[in-house]
């Protein structure tokens, strides 16, 4: 069933008002890729009662009171991505369509969409009940953060957006703790995985040079940003405080992962798997074909791209859900009225880490200062991908299930890391897992690149294409490889792309049609990079900011 929208939905559950009103800036899709739903539906499960405002227009008061005001909190989020990355590109052009959008154009997410809904509540709800923040958005601009569009560097969003507090991370538990305190009337402020402001500084936490600071000296700017992600394991962190004005922003410890079950009841709930039937008046939601039919097998991801978000927001540690959860989920589908017998994809942030984590990190933490699989595969990472073959295989023997694909992309290089079963998963996955394509992210072919990417050597990536070339020939077949590839990046000159073009000549054969110029998303390293023109070591750095010049060095790949 979808969470109410409208007096008339509230009704036909019996409910007279609400506890929780949940604002996003997506399309409401209730699906388990959609984390307002997740949120909602964890929510409803726990015994609230639970609504959504989606896209809400934000010149009357007509959406944003149609359900009136909750009784606990408003939680607001700007949907599943970044407002400014959703509606603008790496050249800073308006993007003309919005994939969770209906209708599938760029017409309703404002700007700065956490902050926009926040003061919406705040005009036609002035005195009200806390408003917490949640999401990519609010999540990845917790500290002070460079903002590529606008250059410059901008105060925590949580000071930017006059909330109560910010739910940072994969918010489930974080929320159900919250929820039930503010139901109390108890404190807040030692939940774990939230953000506040205080005048106070709290004993026991670190100091982050102050807003002010990072704003004057890019030196600061750097240091902090290596605390902020040093203290991002919920097992090995601790609490961070930052000065942004006269106040201080508190973040406290990140919120413990979820376990197993914990993670198995979340995606066993019950998902529509469609959007709410109010939004097909704009036409149909484009990701939600991508999506519809997924099943989710792990959060997290030890790769630690440098570019990527998914260590700041999901962790560094892969939680996986079981296989019995797994396959009832899929036993389910053909219940479904729109599923023909194929699930799209199996898999996570990288399909192929389920199963496969250092067992000492989830005692110990995260090594500071040292990645699981670069500059090469620790001794301790028990790569073997077994447990996913098999899971693949029962998938595939469900009555009613005629295609199981791996949609989501592979590590190529725990592919070949795998002695023992890393041929068998590519058999499996040529033979009957990917439709004519298998997606891998090389990103580049120089070396130095790489390593500022904190990606494998292109050796390993050279390794892979023979490897998936001579494995198609002996199984008789014509399946591809889908490569992206990224332009512009920090350290990336002009020439470095024109080796990458003779590169990808030489090895794949064909022009690449995967290729993005770099974005400076908050809260990477890759963007700390690009805003200090250094290496995360202090050393000096090209880097390419001229928005035509971006653009050649993409061109140089496709002409």
């Amino acid at each position: 069933m979808f969470l109410p929208t409208s007096q008339k939905e509230m009704r036909a559950r019996g409910w007279d008002g609400l506890d929780v009103i949940l604002i996003t800036g997506d399309t409401y899709v209730d699906s388990s890729y959609i984390g307002v739903a997740v949120i909602g539906k964890t929510l409803v499960a726990a015994g609230y009662r639970v609504g959504i405002i989606s896209q809400p227009n934000i010149a009357s008061d007509e959406d944003i009171a149609r359900l009136g005001e909750p009784s606990l909190f408003w939680g607001v989020t700007s949907g599943c991505m970044d407002s400014m990355i959703a509606n603008y590109t790496a050249t800073k052009k308006r993007r003309k369509s919005d994939d969770l959008t209906a209708g599938g154009k760029n017409n309703k997410r404002p700007d700065r969409a956490v902050i926009v809904y926040t003061n919406l509540i705040r005009r036609y709800f002035n005195k009200t009940v806390p408003v917490i923040i949640g999401g990519m958005e609010a999540s990845l601009r917790r500290v002070s953060h460079y903002d590529y569009w606008s250059d410059s560097v901008r105060r925590s969003i949580l000071f930017d957006a006059k909330a109560d507090i910010l739910v940072y991370g994969m918010g489930e538990k974080t929320i159900i703790e919250l929820t039930g305190r503010i139901k109390k009337g108890e404190p807040l402020q030692d939940v774990r995985g939230i953000c506040y402001i205080s005048r106070e500084r709290p004993d026991g936490f670190l100091s982050l040079p102050s807003h002010a600071e990072v704003v004057k000296y890019k030196e600061s700017f750097r240091h902090m940003f290596q605390i902020f992600y040093d203290n991002s394991d919920p097992i090995n962190a601790k609490g961070l405080c930052q000065k942004q004005d006269t106040r201080y922003l508190i973040q406290n410890r990140p919120q413990a992962l979820p376990t197993t079950q914990e993670l198995d009841g979340i995606y066993e709930l019950d998902y529509e798997r469609d959007a709410h039937p109010d939004s097909f008046k704009g036409g149909p939601v484009p990701a939600l074909e991508t999506i519809r039919f997924g099943l989710t097998t792990h959060r997290g991801c030890y790769g630690e791209c440098n570019f990527c978000t998914i260590a700041i927001h999901q962790g560094r540690t892969i939680i996986e859900r079981s296989e019995d959860s797994v396959l009832r989920e899929a036993q389910r589908l053909p219940q479904h009225p729109k599923f023909k017998g194929v699930i799209q994809d199996v898999g996570g942030p990288t399909a192929n880490m389920y199963g496969i984590d250092c067992e000492r990190k989830k005692v110990r933490g995260a090594c500071m200062r040292k990645r699981c699989l670069t500059p090469s595969a620790c001794k301790h990472l028990p790569v073997s991908h077994s447990r996913q073959i098999e899971l693949l295989k029962r998938l595939g023997r469900l009555p009613g299930v005629k295609k199981v694909f791996i949609g989501s992309g592979i590590r190529h290089d725990l592919v070949l890391q795998d002695e023992t079963y890393g041929q068998k998963y590519l058999e499996e996955i040529i033979r009957h897992h990917i439709s004519g394509q298998l997606k891998i992210a090389p990103e580049h072919s120089e070396d130095h690149i790489l390593r500022l990417m904190g990606k494998p050597g292109s050796d390993m990536f050279r390794r892979f294409v023979t490897l998936y070339d001579e494995t198609n020939r002996a199984l008789k077949k014509r399946q591809f490889l889908t490569c992206y590839f990224i332009a512009a990046y920090p350290g990336c000159t002009m020439e470095d792309m024109g080796k990458l073009k003779r590169f990808i000549g030489k090895v794949l054969k064909f022009r690449p049609e995967q290729i993005q110029i770099f974005t400076p998303s908050p809260s990477t390293f890759a963007t700390m990079m690009y805003y200090t023109e250094e290496t995360p070591g202090g050393k000096r750095l090209f880097v390419e900011k001229d928005k035509r010049k971006k653009e050649l060095q993409k061109r140089k790949l496709i002409l």
